[in-house]
């Protein structure tokens, strides 16, 4: 009786934590959602053109990022006089890079496992927002300490199995760090992405500073210029050229 007393104790408690933990991951949910705008504001937004500034060993290099959102995402830079061209239409993606970078200078169909990692682009909102929208599990990890402010952690893991770790700060609930691994090449490389500087769009919020992982080594800050909401989009940028 007294092990039967035990095991239904146990069994209790282990469902306590479980429901209580289930509510902590909500309520994180449930303000970072409010902090960044309201849903109903999201979904209003069907198509969105950023633009981004960034240096590269002493080259400042502008971006153009336009999404038709669940349709087309195409990143535009130009360097040294040369474009380079990342766009996903649908289920399938293509970029254009010069020689001087490894390209061929014509449009050349994106490997398969870039196009997975980059399919998320093409819908809009914090990594948190996306996630919630793709279906992926969230779970509420601990709260700790971030560069000595209070931070909740937040483990995010997609249908395929890929998982990201996405700290949200306990005062603003705005996602501060988002840290990961991706494929690229055939190798599985650490990605890590620091938000601050958010700023309010029409209602909704953005992080204008964004300091991620260089392609040169060490990290490169990234600073958002413009967010156009709702724009003229034609579809047909998504698409890869023919000759």
């Amino acid at each position: 009786m007294k092990n039967t007393l035990n095991t239904l104790f146990l069994g209790l408690l282990l469902c306590s934590s479980i429901v209580l933990n289930a509510q902590s991951t909500e309520e994180v949910l449930g303000k970072h959602q409010a902090a960044m705008g309201s849903p109903e504001k999201w979904t209003a937004v069907k198509s969105l053109v950023m633009k981004n500034k960034f240096s590269v060993q002493g080259m400042d290099i502008e971006s153009k990022t336009s999404i038709l959102v669940g349709q087309g995402f195409r990143t535009e830079v130009e360097v040294m006089g040369n474009k380079i061209i990342t766009a996903i239409n649908g289920e399938s993606g293509w970029m254009m890079r010069p020689a001087m970078m490894g390209g061929t200078g014509e449009p050349e169909t994106m490997p398969a496992d870039q196009v997975k990692m980059a399919a998320s682009q093409k819908n809009i909102g914090s990594a948190l927002i996306i996630a919630q929208k793709e279906g992926a599990k969230i779970e509420l990890e601990s709260k700790e300490k971030l560069d000595g402010a209070d931070v909740y952690l937040l483990k995010v893991t997609k249908d395929g199995g890929d998982e990201t770790q996405v700290y949200v700060s306990a005062s603003t609930y705005f996602i501060v760090k988002v840290t990961g691994k991706q494929k690229a090449n055939g190798q599985e490389v650490d990605t890590e992405v620091n938000f601050s500087n958010y700023k309010a769009v029409d209602g909704l919020y953005f992080p204008y500073t964004m300091e991620t992982t260089s392609p040169m080594g060490g990290m490169m800050t990234v600073e958002t210029v413009t967010v156009e909401i709702n724009p003229n989009i034609d579809a047909n940028i998504f698409a890869k050229p023919t000759k």
